[in-house]
C-alpha cells in the first residue's frame, strides 16, 4: 500500500498574535567609586600593616605587599593571588575581615578614640542612668543613680564633668567584674588601680578568627582514613 501525507489545511485568516513586554535586566557597567568603598582608618588601626596584624593567620608577612591602606582595601582576589598572598582561603579570609571592617565591625579594642603609640587605657566610671536617672515617674536614689561602664580615656584624665560623662560610649567586648575590675580580652591591668584602669595594645592576632582542627583528615576523609587506621590494627592484632 502506497504511503501518504495528509496535511493539515491551515486557516484563512490568520491567528491573532499577541505581544507582550520583555523586560530586559543589562549589567550595570559604571564603575563604582573607590573612595567609597574605602573606609577612614581608626585610631586603633591606622594603617595596613596593623590591620594586617591584626586579623593575624601571619598575614602580616604579608604586608610589604600591601602597603598602602588604599591598596588594602582596593585588591581584588586575582591581583592578591598575582602579589603571592597564598592559599586562597587566606585572601578569602582577608577580604571577609575587610568587608567587616567596611561596616564598623571590628574586634576588640578596634572602636578606641584615644590611643598612643599603639596603647589605649580604659577605666570604670559611674554615669548617670539614662533619661537623667529617671524610669517613668520615678528617680533612682543611692547608688542605684548611677551606672558603672567602661570607657576609653587616656591616663592623664583625672576629673571629668556631667556633660563629657554622657557623651562617652561604653567600650564593646569587655565588661565590669565585682566593684570595679575590668576584664576582657588582651586586659592589662595597670598597677596600682585596683584594676579599674587597664591598658589595651596592638597585638598580633587580637582579632584572628582560629580555623577548626581537622580529626582524621577531615569530613570528606575522615571515613576512608579510619577504615585505613582499623584494617591496619586488625592487622597487628593478628600477628
Amino acid at each position: 500500500m502506497p504511503l501518504t501525507t495528509k496535511l493539515r489545511t491551515l486557516p484563512s485568516s490568520p491567528l491573532p498574535v499577541v505581544f507582550r513586554p520583555v523586560t530586559t535586566i543589562l549589567p550595570y557597567h559604571r564603575p563604582i567609586s573607590t573612595a567609597l568603598q574605602i573606609p577612614p582608618p581608626t585610631p586603633f588601626v591606622p594603617d595596613s600593616k596593623t590591620f594586617l596584624s591584626l586579623i593575624g593567620r601571619n598575614l602580616s608577612a604579608h604586608a610589604a605587599k600591601i602597603p598602602t591602606w588604599e591598596s588594602l582595601f582596593s585588591l581584588n582576589s586575582d591581583q592578591l593571588r598575582k602579589l603571592g598572598v597564598e592559599p586562597a582561603r587566606t585572601r578569602r579570609y582577608l577580604l571577609w575581615w575587610r568587608d567587616r571592617f567596611r561596616k564598623g565591625e571590628y574586634g576588640i579594642g578596634g572602636d578606641l578614640k584615644v590611643v598612643k603609640d599603639s596603647v589605649a587605657h580604659v577605666r570604670v566610671v559611674e554615669v548617670p542612668r539614662d533619661q537623667g536617672g529617671v524610669v517613668g515617674q520615678e528617680a533612682f536614689q543611692g547608688p542605684d543613680a548611677v551606672r558603672k561602664v567602661i570607657v576609653n580615656l587616656g591616663p592623664d584624665v583625672k576629673e571629668l564633668n556631667e556633660a563629657r560623662l554622657r557623651a562617652l560610649r561604653p567600650v564593646q567586648g569587655l565588661k565590669v567584674h565585682g566593684a570595679k575590675t575590668i576584664v576582657g580580652p588582651f586586659v592589662e591591668p595597670v598597677k596600682g588601680s585596683g584594676g579599674s584602669l587597664a591598658a589595651i595594645r596592638v597585638q598580633e592576632g587580637m582579632w584572628e578568627q582560629r580555623r577548626g582542627v581537622k580529626v582524621d583528615g577531615g569530613e570528606r576523609r575522615k571515613a576512608m582514613v579510619r577504615r585505613k587506621r582499623k584494617l591496619e590494627e586488625m592487622k597487628k592484632a593478628r600477628v
